[in-house]
């Protein structure tokens, strides 16, 4: 009996996204659930691509970071609660702020294997709906009294609760490993690479001008879905400058001298939802349908963020990016130069300019800054932790289909737990 051959890879077509705008937290969304956003993304994304009827769409993968126990299966609920076929299958994955890309890259290998034809990504969060936890002591003298034989042995148990017990554990945006923020271990790293407090500034005044620039020439008409009164992103400050910028306090890395991160060069907690539609060629070709971009190769890094070198840079939270876009490039046999656009996730501006400066130590060309988020990017539009990778792919694969002829564009995604998602996208 001869052996199986491996089924050959095909294309993945980016076919088209739809996002609601993202607002920051405890704003117009506070009342909003993750799994009203990312219903509201996905009724955008069926109604602009024709995705109603009967087994339109293959599968729905989507993911969130900060999730009550009712999300415990919010891709299928989401679908359910959608106008997208309720025969469709989901299922959730959770990769921190990489959550959205990695949704997209495990869509994309179930088509590049022929396992589907088409499938929705996305993802969605809330910060202003964070689930809050049961005081764990409360937690086990409820469990004990679950547990009890007999009523009065019940009683016993409840008697043993005390007022502070019914103090909420609320969450907290810090790595259980060292105790410190994303912000905190950012200021870490811009210590350690020399990042300019002026640099992270002008990085933030680009972005929301970029930004605002793209809306009004109307870029996101077909990517951004209106959704309880707001028609773009909270967040944008069209008027942004360095000026402006430069007169905030620094809110990070104060236990040092020099601090350089602010509230304006630093992302807000953000509420919104996001979606990417991916197909086969046939699939979309079937449905007269034209392919943005195409998803050719993805890499994942971590780091040590907890034992490894910190202090130097080279492991701090956010720069597994600066390991896993050197090794995809390698693997494609690309360079730097050979991109037209590049796509970093902005979590905060140092972080961006760190992760440019770690690859140019590893022998990565400089990457041209007229290239770089010309849409804007995290500071402008804000960062539902699950949301940002489809936000990126739908932005950057428009952003290429708009050059007309061939193009090439990458995309840098750094997570919590020290971790990197990074991706090309292609046009032929």
């Amino acid at each position: 009996m001869s052996p199986l051959k491996p089924p050959r890879a095909r294309r993945v077509a980016v076919v088209g996204g739809a996002r609601v705008p993202f607002a920051r937290s405890d704003g117009p969304y506070a009342t909003a659930s993750n799994q009203e956003m990312l219903t509201a993304a996905l009724d955008g994304l069926v109604e602009r691509h024709g995705l109603q009827g009967p087994g339109a769409v293959g599968e729905f993968v989507a993911g969130a970071v900060l999730k009550h126990s009712r999300d415990f299966n919010l891709a299928r609920e989401t679908v359910l609660g959608s106008t997208l076929d309720p025969r469709t299958p989901a299922y959730d994955v959770q990769q921190a702020c990489g959550t959205g890309l990695q949704a997209v890259i495990a869509a994309a290998n179930k088509i590049a294997l022929g396992q589907t034809e088409s499938a929705v990504a996305g993802g969605a969060d809330t910060a202003s709906d964070a689930p809050l936890g049961v005081n764990d002591r409360l937690r086990r003298i409820l469990l004990e009294a679950r547990r009890a034989k007999s009523p009065g042995a019940r009683v016993k148990a409840l008697a043993k609760i005390r007022p502070a017990h019914l103090v909420p554990d609320i969450p907290r945006n810090a790595e259980p490993r060292t105790g410190l923020s994303m912000g905190e271990h950012a200021a870490v790293t811009a210590r350690a690479w020399g990042i300019t407090r002026e640099a992270q500034d002008e990085l933030a005044a680009a972005s929301h001008q970029r930004l605002a620039a793209a809306y009004e020439r109307g870029f996101f008409q077909d990517l951004v879905v209106p959704f309880r009164g707001l028609a773009r992103d909270q967040n944008l400050r069209p008027g942004s400058t360095v000026e402006k910028l430069a007169a905030l306090k620094p809110v990070f890395g104060l236990d040092a001298p020099g601090p350089t991160m602010t509230a304006g060069n630093s992302t807000p907690l953000t509420d919104g939802a996001a979606t990417v539609l991916l197909a086969s060629e046939e699939w979309a070709e079937a449905r007269g349908l034209e392919p943005l971009a195409y998803l050719t190769a993805y890499e994942m890094a971590a780091v040590d963020f907890v034992g490894g070198d910190v202090a130097g840079g080279e492991d701090g939270l956010l720069m597994a990016p600066a390991y896993a876009v050197p090794r995809m490039l390698e693997r494609a046999g690309l360079g730097i130069e050979d991109f037209d656009l590049v796509e970093i996730h902005e979590a905060f501006a140092s972080q961006v300019l760190a992760t440019l400066a770690a690859w140019e130590k590893r022998g990565l060309a400089p990457v041209d800054r007229a290239r770089l988020n010309t849409a804007g990017s995290s500071l402008a539009t804000g960062h539902p932790f699950a949301a940002t990778g489809a936000r990126v792919v739908a932005t950057l694969a428009k952003l290429l289909a708009e050059r007309g002829g061939p193009g090439r564009g990458l995309i840098s995604v750094c997570a919590a737990g020290g971790q990197g998602v990074t991706a090309i996208l292609e046009r032929t």
